[in-house]
């Protein structure tokens, strides 16, 4: 396992850190974690060299229950490791925050649910602008002075969900410790991006990546055209390989989350984890990648590049993000998940179905995209 420097903390982590949302479950549920082999793949990443654990409040919950039970399963198997062969991330409830108090709470049940007396990386969980502000409403950066001066915290961090103006914003408003993005080969101009990556290091921010595979749809899910291009290029690579290393290559990243279901997986992201360093992409790799992206990018139903000249919508409507969820169910072949993606990102009054025709966006783009057809488009694929 290789490890490298958390920025600024002067941490170092494996590489490889273990994302603990997507533990193996029973009959599909996911508040059924399958203790038995959850555990084992637990005990397996620690004896090869992982020492980074992601968990959150809300992971592996149930539906009567904001808590879930990540956090508590994990806390039960490190508990047989020596504290300090370990790294424990977890995150803030934002959502539930109401209160500067409210912080408090959560902040302390998670270390009794984990049964530690510290958190080595604590981050507030999914940030917005929205939420930032209301954060700050109820003073966040003081909580987490007084979490960070009693112990209870190691390293202040954010994970992040926004624009880049955004993401800069608050890299800005603190002396943050690390940050956590969501970062991949097709998400290079996405949220914080490429851009916001180089942002935070510049900062010393350590970075943390979430979702390098994209919820598996750069590994196992890839459409069978694209599929072929990788299983026909040398070296072989997974596209799961492939698109780990194309993050490990980058020397800005410090940490990159997997979250493993399956024994298989994790042996897998373990043996690629044991030779990624800064400048390991080779230039063949380099072209494969920009094919699959190009292959993927070709699938989408509209030539939309969010460039938001067609907003604001008069109608509230949220004309990109609605474009950007069904050319997503379009590339990956998978509708079905961006009806999912489409219903969680895109809040009701913004999606297509408020769309009054008025034509607006249309003289606005410089694309020429029919933009009223294509919202049709997107009420008939994800909101039908």
């Amino acid at each position: 396992m290789l490890y490298r420097k958390i920025g600024k903390t002067g941490e170092r982590a494996s590489i490889l850190g273990f994302g603990c949302m997507r533990f193996p479950t029973i009959d599909g549920k996911a508040h059924q974690i399958d203790e038995k082999r959850a555990t084992a793949m637990i005990r397996y990443a620690i004896k090869h060299g992982v020492n980074y654990f992601d968990t959150a409040y809300p992971y592996h919950k149930s539906d009567r229950s904001p808590k879930g039970r990540s956090e508590p399963l994990l806390g039960k198997v490190l508990r047989d490791f020596p504290r300090d062969e370990f790294k424990i991330a977890t995150k803030l409830p934002i959502w539930l925050v109401k209160s500067r108090k409210d912080m408090d709470k959560y902040l302390d049940d998670q270390l009794k649910r984990l049964r530690t007396d510290y958190i080595d990386f604590y981050l507030l969980h999914g940030l917005t602008l929205n939420f930032w502000k209301n954060l700050n409403n109820h003073k966040v950066l003081d909580f987490l002075d007084a979490a960070l001066s009693d112990g209870r915290i190691r390293h202040a961090g954010f994970s992040f969900h926004d624009e880049l103006p955004v993401f800069k914003e608050i890299v800005d408003a603190y002396d943050w410790g690390f940050c956590q993005i969501q970062y991949n080969y097709m998400d290079e101009e996405n949220q914080a991006g490429t851009r916001g990556l180089k942002y935070a290091a510049r900062k010393k921010l350590g970075v943390i990546i979430m979702e390098p595979l994209l919820g598996g749809f750069l590994g196992n899910k890839l459409p069978r055209d694209i599929r072929r291009k990788v299983d026909r290029a040398a070296p072989k690579r997974t596209p799961a390989e492939l698109a780990l290393r194309f993050l490990w290559d980058k020397r800005e990243v410090s940490v990159v989350l997997s979250g493993m279901t399956t024994m298989g997986q994790l042996r897998e992201n373990v043996r690629i984890a044991d030779k990624a360093k800064p400048g390991c992409l080779t230039k063949g790799e380099k072209t494969l990648i920009e094919r699959v992206r190009k292959g993927l990018e070709s699938k989408s139903r509209i030539p939309c590049t969010g460039c938001k000249y067609c907003t604001p919508c008069p109608s509230g409507v949220d004309i990109p993000a609605c474009f950007e969820q069904l050319n997503h169910g379009y590339m990956y072949d998978d509708i079905s998940y961006a009806k999912r993606m489409y219903s969680w990102a895109v809040k009701p009054k913004n999606r297509a179905s408020k769309c009054t025709e008025c034509g607006k966006c249309e003289e606005l783009c410089p694309q020429g995209i029919k933009i009223r057809n294509s919202l049709k488009d997107v009420v008939k694929g994800l909101e039908g």
